[in-house]
C-alpha cells in the first residue's frame, strides 16, 4: 500500500519522548526512518519500564516505524560513517542541549557542507538561542514556565501539571508540521534548512484563548476546574453516581438544557443566566443548581436525555475505560505489531484517517542497533569495512 513519505529518508538522532514521537508519525506515514543511538545504552528510555523481555514498552511505543544505528558518534570513524549517511538523508532531527551537536561535529552548519540540501530540526526545552537557551529542559518545566501548571487544577486548590507530557507532545506536532512544510519547500527549490522548535514555545503557542483574555482585558488564566473560560454550562458536574460533562455552549443549546433535560424553565428567566456572558459570571451559582437536580438521578440518565436533545455531553473516564470503550476500538485507535523479543505489543493507532495513504505499522521499534549491517551494506560499506569498524568498536 503507498503512503504520503516514501521515498523520505530521515535521520533520527533523538530520544526519550518529544522527538521520537516526532519521527514515529513521518514513519508511520512511510517515512524511512534511521535511528541513530549511543553505544552506551541507546535511547534513554530503554532504560524506562515496564518491560517485557527486557525490552521497554515505552520505548517501543513510540519508535515503531524505524530502523536502529547504534554509533560512536565521538568517533572518527563513527562520525565519517555517519557523514556517509547523512548524504542519503532528506531529514536530520536532533534533540541535545544547545551546542552538543556542534561540539560533536554533527551540527547544521557541519551537515549542510555534506548535504546542502538537509532540513536539519533541533527541539530542545527553551530553544537554540535566549537567556535560557542552555538549561536543561523537561516537559514539566515547559509547563511550568508556559502557564500550564498555574492554570490547572481546582479554583481553591494546589497547581497541578497536564496529565499527559503536554508540552513533548506539542514540540513533536510543531516539528511535524515545520519538517513537512520545509520539506515542501525543499521539493520545489532544493534548498535545505535549519528548523529551532521548543518545548515551551510549542506548548504556549496553543494558549490562544489565554492569551485573547490576557491581551483583550489583562484576565490571568487561573485554575477552573473543568470549567471553560468564557462558556457556561460547559463543564463536569456530579451526578447521583458519577460525574458528567455537558457541554451547553451557545444560547439555543442552554435553552434545551432547561426545557428539555433539567425541566426548569425558570432558568430561562433568571436574570443571572440571561446571557453565555452572565452564566460565566455566575458558574459556581449555576453549578450548585444544576448539581442539585443531577444528583436525582445517574450519569447514564442524564447522558441520554442531553444525547437525545442534542446536547454535546460525554462521561469522564479512567483511561483503561477510555481503551475499552467501543467507539475508540472502531476507530481503530488500538493496534498491534509483533516485535522480535517482546512478542506482540499493544499500541495506538493513527488519529488521522487518509483514503489514498493510510498511515501503517510497517515494522517495530528496532532492537539496539538492529539494522547496523543492512544500513552499512545500502551505504556500500563492504563486508570488511563492516568487520573493521565491528572489530573498532564503532558500532555494536
Amino acid at each position: 500500500m503507498k503512503q504520503a513519505l516514501q521515498g523520505l529518508r530521515v535521520v533520527d538522532l533523538t530520544q526519550v519522548l518529544a522527538g521520537p514521537y516526532c519521527t514515529m508519525v513521518l514513519g508511520d506515514m512511510g517515512a524511512d526512518v534511521i535511528k541513530v543511538e549511543k553505544t552506551a545504552g541507546g535511547d534513554d528510555t530503554r532504560k524506562m519500564g515496564p518491560y517485557i523481555n527486557e525490552e521497554s514498552y515505552m520505548y517501543m511505543m513510540v519508535n515503531r516505524n524505524k530502523r536502529g544505528m547504534c554509533l560512536d558518534l565521538k568517533a572518527a570513524e563513527g562520525l565519517a560513517v555517519f557523514k556517509e549517511l547523512i548524504r542519503t538523508a532528506d531529514v536530520v532531527i536532533e534533540n541535545y542541549r544547545p551546542g552538543v551537536a556542534d561540539k560533536l561535529g554533527i551540527g547544521y552548519e557541519a551537515l549542510k557542507t555534506v548535504n546542502p540540501a538537509l532540513i536539519y530540526c533541533s527541539i530542545s526545552g527553551y530553544g537554540q538561542t535566549g537567556p535560557y537557551s542552555q538549561k536543561g529542559g523537561y516537559d514539566i518545566m515547559a509547563q511550568g514556565l508556559g502557564g500550564f501548571i498555574d492554570m490547572t487544577g481546582e479554583k481553591q486548590g494546589k497547581p497541578v501539571k497536564v496529565g499527559i507530557a503536554i508540552n513533548d507532545i506539542a514540540a513533536a506536532q510543531t516539528a511535524i508540521q515545520s519538517i513537512m512544510a520545509a520539506y515542501i519547500h525543499q521539493l520545489k527549490t532544493g534548498e535545505g534548512q535549519y528548523i529551532d522548535v521548543s518545548l515551551v514555545d510549542s506548548g504556549l503557542a496553543w494558549t490562544v484563548w489565554e492569551a485573547a483574555a490576557y491581551f483583550g482585558k489583562g484576565e490571568i488564566a487561573s485554575r477552573n476546574g473543568t470549567a471553560h473560560r468564557v462558556s457556561a454550562p460547559y463543564q463536569g458536574y456530579e451526578t447521583k453516581d458519577g460525574s458528567i460533562l455537558v457541554g451547553a455552549g451557545n444560547q439555543k443549546l442552554w435553552e434545551k438544557f432547561c426545557l428539555e433535560v433539567v425541566e426548569k424553565p425558570e432558568w430561562l428567566e433568571d436574570p443571572r443566566y440571561e446571557t453565555n456572558s452572565k452564566r460565566n459570571d455566575h458558574s459556581e451559582e449555576l453549578e450548585q443548581e444544576i448539581e442539585t437536580v443531577f444528583a436525582e438521578h445517574s450519569s447514564e440518565h442524564w447522558l441520554q436525555l442531553l444525547e437525545k436533545s442534542g446536547i454535546p455531553c460525554g462521561p469522564i473516564y479512567s483511561y483503561d475505560q477510555t481503551l475499552a470503550d467501543p467507539h475508540i476500538n472502531f476507530r481503530q485507535m488500538i493496534q498491534q505489531f509483533e516485535h522480535p523479543v517482546a512478542g506482540t505489543i499493544k499500541t495506538l493507532g493513527f488519529p488521522a484517517k487518509f483514503s489514498e495513504t493510510p498511515g501503517q505499522i510497517n515494522k517495530p521499534a528496532p532492537t539496539l542497533g538492529q539494522h547496523n549491517e543492512e544500513i552499512l551494506q545500502e551505504l556500500g560499506f563492504s563486508e570488511a569495512d563492516i568487520e573493521e569498524l565491528k572489530g573498532n568498536k564503532v558500532f555494536l
